[in-house]
């Protein structure tokens, strides 16, 4: 009896014991989970289709964000301060009032050389707005709207960008592509007297993960030397589950007066994610810049990440 006694308790102390590390390591686990990722707001209408940097500071950044909500209540534009590891501060900004309220903006780009003032948002059916941010830093007002180039029925974009390269402006845009259909990304030359893009090229694409309920290419930047980064993610309903991957999908250049596209030969993931949907990328330059994600993760809302980041 005393050995059988000495040994339920032997095996109850470890059971006990086990418990305690099991604890501990998934409240650490959930600690540093939790300092990697910022949550902004939750709930449908706040996730994040699309982020362009405003300032960038020695302890903070701050961002324009685009929403891709549909009914007249709903917000489309908000300023997000993230200072630290703190959640980030959230201003929503009024919609032009010159301006019917857009559907399903799900991209978002600054327009090299404004210092960060002027952006151009697009919708999922390809009409961009020209919105220029104000003084205070407080006010959008829309000077013109426009459209895409004509594209194949069906289309639904989830990505728009702008770089100077070489002193010509630049501009990217993407197909999402689902499942077994591929991403489509053009690219083209922006005329903004005119408001006017001339396609150049376009290519299909797939990323090797996520699979199943993919998006191909859910955003992209384009950074100075041409490097196109695109995010890709899967959505299998508003609970998820939800991944994400980051990737580099090649670049652009000039070849004979012409801009070229050369997709990378391998698509390695440069970040992924097996809880979040990413819909939003920018990216941001310095020792304290990284490629800066955000989330349109439905009913759990919103979330930012900066991948390479302090």
């Amino acid at each position: 009896m005393r050995l059988s006694a000495k040994f339920n308790l032997s095996r109850f102390l470890k059971l006990v014991i086990s418990s305690i590390v099991l604890s501990t390591l998934l409240f650490l686990c959930q600690r540093v989970w939790a300092q990697d990722w910022l949550p902004v707001r939750g709930g449908i209408p706040f996730g994040i289709s699309g982020i362009a940097l405003i300032e960038q500071q020695s302890d903070s950044l701050s961002f324009l964000i685009v929403h891709d909500n549909k009914k007249p209540n709903q917000g489309r534009l908000a300023i997000i301060n993230i200072k630290g590891k703190q959640q980030p501060e959230y201003l929503e900004l009024n919609w032009p009032s010159n301006a019917k309220l857009p559907e399903d903006l799900e991209a978002l780009t600054s327009i090299p050389g404004t210092n960060n003032t002027a952006f151009i948002a697009l919708t999922s059916l390809g009409k961009a707005y020209y919105l220029k941010l104000e003084s205070d830093k407080k006010t959008i007002s829309l000077v013109k709207e426009f459209n895409l180039p004509p594209y194949p029925k069906g289309s639904n974009f989830e990505a728009f960008a702008l770089q100077d390269i070489d002193g010509k402006l630049v501009a990217v845009w993407a197909h999402r592509g689902e499942a077994e259909q591929p991403a489509t990304l053009y690219w083209g030359l922006l005329d903004l007297n005119k408001y006017q893009i001339v396609t150049a090229g376009y290519n299909n694409l797939v990323v090797p993960f996520p699979s199943g309920n993919v998006r191909h290419i859910s955003d992209l930047k384009i950074d100075p030397a041409g490097v196109i980064y695109i995010s890709a993610a899967s959505d299998p309903g508003d609970n998820g589950p939800f991944q994400s991957a980051v990737y580099v999908a090649g670049s652009l250049g000039y070849r004979n007066n012409k801009i070229v596209f050369k997709q990378s030969f391998h698509f390695v993931p440069i970040y992924r994610n097996h809880y979040h949907k990413i819909e939003a990328l920018e990216i941001v330059a310095g020792a304290k810049g990284g490629i800066v994600v955000g989330t349109d993760d439905e009913n759990f809302g919103s979330a930012v990440y900066i991948v390479g980041g302090e």
